[in-house]
Order: C-alpha cells, then sequence, then structure tokens
C-alpha cells in the first residue's frame, strides 16, 4: 500500500461480503453433478418396473430429486433439471415408451404439474437464497457503520485509517479524498492504494463529502445499499480532515504559545542576568579610569578581579543559551570518542575559580573503564552540574565528585549537602529558565536543562537524586566504550 496510509498498521475489518445472484457456483457444480448422477441411476432403477397405468412413482420421484437439486442448486440447475426430468419421464415411463408423444391427456395433465411444481420449488428456492445472500451483506454494512459511531475523529491517523477501512470493506484498490480547488484541479487530501494492476471491470464512483470534497473510490460496481454506506463513511471522512486540520491548527498555536512564554522567560532571566555582570565591568573600569583617584595595588587587583568573574558570567551565560538553542534546534553534534572520566572532571576543575576549585573534594578512581562520549559535550554538562551544586551548597561545605561502574557504564555523581529538592520538584529543574522557585540568584537556570541534553545526545542521562546527610546528588550516567568481538 502506498499513499498516507502507507505506513499505517492494517486495520482488522471486515470486508463486505461478495455480491451474488443466488447460490455459489460451487453449490451449483454439486447440484449439477447429483443431477447427472441420481437421473440416470434412478432411470434405470425404475425402467425395470414401469408400467402403463401407473405414472405416479416416476414422478414423486423423480420430482423429489429436482427439489433435492434445488436445493442444493438453486434456480440456474433446478430448473434445466425440472426441464430433463419431464422429457426423461416422458421417453422411458409414458406410453407410448421410446417417443416424446403422449397417448393419453391424464399423462400430459401429470407430467404438466410435475413441470409447474419443480419449476415452483426451484424459483422459491433461489429467491430464498437471494434474500438471505442480502441480508448477510446487509448486516456487514450495518456493523461497518457502528465502527464510524463513537470515533475519535481528531486523531491524526485517523482519515488514512477510515479510507483504508472503506478499502478493505468495499474491495477497492485506490480510495481518495479529494478537495477542489478555487482555479484548478481536485488536489488529494489523503489516499490509500494497493499496489496492484487495475481490473479492467473495475469502475470509478465518486461520492459527495462535504463543502468541497469528494470521496473517490476505484474497484467493483457497488449495489444502491452499498452506496448508501459508502456516503456515511464519506461524511466521516470530511470528519476527519476537519479534525485533523483542527489539530495541525491547535498544534501551531500551542508552539506559538510555548516559544512566546520562553521568549517571556529570556527576557525576564537575561534581563536581570546580564545587567548584573555588565553592571560590575563598568563600575569596575569607570573606577580604574578615573584620574583624580590614586588606588593602592589591592584595589585595583580587587577592581580587576570584579572585571574577570563578571566577564566570566557573562561567558558562562551566553555560552548556555547558545547550547540551548543548538538543543532546541536539534543541531548539537555528537562526536563520540573514548575518554577517561577522571580526564574530563580535571579539565572541569581546571576552569573553576580558584576559591570554587578549593570546595571541590574529588574521588574518580583513573583506573575506571572509559566510556563513549564527546569531550566538549561531556565536559559542558559536568561543569554545569558543578556548578549548580557549588552555588546551592551551604557556605562552608564542599562539594564531593565521584565516580564508579555501574550496569552498562560509568556513573558520575555530584554530591552536595544543600537545601535539596523536594521530589515533585525534580524534574522542574531541568527546564529552561527554572530555579527552583525562580528565587534563587545567579544563573538562568540553563544550566542544568542543557546538562541533560547533552547527556542525552550522547546516550546517556542525568538524574537527580537525594543526598543520604542532607542535600541533592545529580547522577550523570554514560555507556562503556564498546569493545570488538
Amino acid at each position: 500500500m502506498t499513499g498516507d496510509a502507507a505506513s499505517e498498521p492494517t486495520l482488522d475489518v471486515g470486508a463486505l461480503p461478495v455480491p451474488s445472484a443466488g447460490l455459489s457456483r460451487r453449490r451449483q457444480a454439486v447440484a449439477a453433478l447429483v443431477l447427472v448422477l441420481g437421473l440416470p441411476s434412478l432411470t434405470v432403477v425404475l425402467v425395470d418396473h414401469r408400467s402403463p397405468a401407473s405414472l405416479a412413482t416416476p414422478v414423486l420421484l423423480v420430482l423429489s430429486l429436482v427439489v433435492v437439486v434445488a436445493l442444493i442448486g438453486g434456480l440456474r440447475v433446478a430448473l434445466p433439471a425440472a426441464v430433463i426430468g419431464g422429457l426423461t419421464l416422458n421417453w422411458f415411463f409414458t406410453a407410448p415408451y421410446g417417443t416424446f408423444a403422449v397417448d393419453s391427456s391424464e399423462a400430459l395433465v401429470v407430467l404438466a404439474v410435475y413441470l409447474g411444481v419443480a419449476v415452483a420449488v426451484s424459483y422459491v428456492v433461489d429467491l430464498a437464497a437471494r434474500r438471505t445472500a442480502e441480508a448477510v451483506r446487509a448486516r456487514a454494512g450495518a456493523r461497518a457503520l457502528a465502527t464510524l459511531a463513537g470515533a475519535a475523529l481528531d486523531e491524526q491517523q485517523t482519515l488514512p485509517d477510515l479510507l483504508e477501512r472503506v478499502r478493505q470493506v468495499f474491495g477497492m484498490r485506490q480510495v481518495q479524498l479529494l478537495e477542489s480547488t478555487a482555479g484548478g484541479a481536485p488536489v488529494v487530501a489523503a489516499e490509500v492504494l494497493v499496489d496492484a494492476q487495475p481490473d479492467p471491470d473495475e469502475v470509478e464512483l465518486q461520492v459527495p463529502a462535504g463543502p468541497h470534497l469528494v470521496l473517490s473510490v476505484r474497484g467493483p460496481a457497488l449495489f444502491a445499499a452499498d452506496r448508501r454506506v459508502l456516503a456515511s463513511f464519506a461524511g466521516a471522512a470530511a470528519s476527519a480532515l476537519q479534525g485533523r486540520r483542527l489539530a495541525e491548527g491547535a498544534s501551531a498555536a500551542r508552539e506559538l504559545q510555548a516559544a512566546d512564554r520562553m521568549r517571556t522567560a529570556l527576557l525576564a532571566a537575561v534581563g536581570h542576568d546580564l545587567r548584573t555582570p555588565l553592571s560590575g565591568i563598568k563600575a569596575a573600569v569607570s573606577s580604574l579610569r578615573q584620574q583624580d583617584v590614586r588606588w593602592t595595588d589591592d584595589e585595583e587587583r580587587e577592581l580587576l578581579q570584579t572585571v574577570e568573574e563578571s566577564a566570566d558570567k557573562l561567558q558562562a551565560l551566553v555560552a548556555n543559551l547558545l547550547d540551548a538553542s543548538r538543543l532546541q534546534a536539534g543541531v548539537v553534534h555528537v562526536d563520540a570518542r573514548p575518554l577517561g572520566m577522571d580526564e574530563v572532571v580535571g579539565r572541569v576543575l581546571l576552569g573553576l575559580a580558584p576559591p570554587d576549585r578549593r570546595r571541590v573534594v574529588v574521588d574518580v578512581d583513573e583506573r575506571l573503564p572509559e566510556v563513549a562520549a564527546d569531550a566538549g559535550l561531556l565536559e559542558r554538562a559536568l561543569a554545569n552540574v558543578v556548578d549548580n551544586a557549588l552555588r546551592h551548597a551551604p557556605v562552608g561545605t564542599n562539594v564531593l565528585v565521584r565516580a564508579a561502574v555501574t550496569e552498562g557504564g560509568v556513573m558520575c555523581e555530584v554530591v552536595d549537602h544543600g537545601r535539596g529538592v523536594p521530589a515533585h520538584a525534580r524534574e522542574q529543574v531541568f527546564a529552561p529558565f527554572q530555579r527552583l522557585g525562580d528565587r534563587t540568584p545567579g544563573g538562568v537556570g540553563l544550566g542544568l536543562a542543557v546538562a541533560r541534553g547533552f547527556t542525552e545526545a550522547m546516550g546517556g542521562s542525568l538524574t537527580p537524586h537525594d543526598t543520604p546527610s542532607g542535600g541533592l546528588t545529580m547522577r550523570l550516567t554514560l555507556p562503556l566504550v564498546e569493545v570488538p568481538r
């Protein structure tokens, strides 16, 4: 199958029974066989006991055989059987024997009654077979319509599923929902198609489905009752198309709303966090440029340190903003190579300011197996986690960085003894521009979001846990390097 439903699962919907003008060809063949074998056998048995005075027994027996043939094969076989049976009775059992002449009017009446009864029985049996086939097909159509009741027509996949249901129920090769345009040919809104050669006898049928919509099917011809069922499916297809477009519009509106919220949060967060270091840099540089003030060496070092620290904050802020935009756009490139966790932790420590570096206690064995990771992304992720722990750990306490082998990878934990994070708010800390109630000073709430994004891009995980003695433990896990077999 191709078209919109090419990748959709096949629906378990029963097709309508094949249209029938009576009993099946198989039953007709069986009835013909019964006639071919039964009538000669019956004639051979009765010929030895025939009597010109009694025609009742052969007539009743042959009539019984015709009734059996009619019950099995219907009108198409029963009518020839009645005629052949009448000719057999005339030839073998009506005087003079061996001719089609009839001497007595009584025998002529008997043959006429026989033929009338045989034809009537054949017609009744065939009519009953037709009515039964029509009833079965009507029930199948009702079941097909019942499947439309309560359907969730606002789902994206419902329209192709519905067209596939039409194709299966009516045995079609192609089903299309066409939408007319203002100045051109109708366009295909949705389609299902079976990869098969067109049948020479197939027909195209179009049913109105709503304003500017037509349901077009190609396949076998349909009865009037089937077309009414198809019209109901056409209306459901129009509703499904409308539901899909409403869902697409709602999704686009949600994306715009999310982007607007992100922009508002960015302006609110960055507006403060950019202004603070810029103000520090401006104040320090302006002070150093004053000609009427003589600064001591210690004062100059302090002002320059303020400039450096403020510039580092700006650099970290811009880096996180750029990283967050890369993650949101899905353009993070991962160059996974074998890395030692001790090497990455060492580079993270070198990037810290000396006061922060002295607060970090490292317990990472250099003999740990290597992980498959991108050096730059892993260093950035781990640096953000360590920075977050240092900002939330109480003054005078240390942050522990330790690593160990876990199932299928290496686990690096960053442990602080701060206030911790309630269980219900743990996922919130990974949302951009969130800082545990947006009241914690420093940072725009992007560090952990970027850290988790980079870690997951490398096939790892970053999860928060309680520190047993109080605080938060961030657990970063990465897969081991695969050893060639």
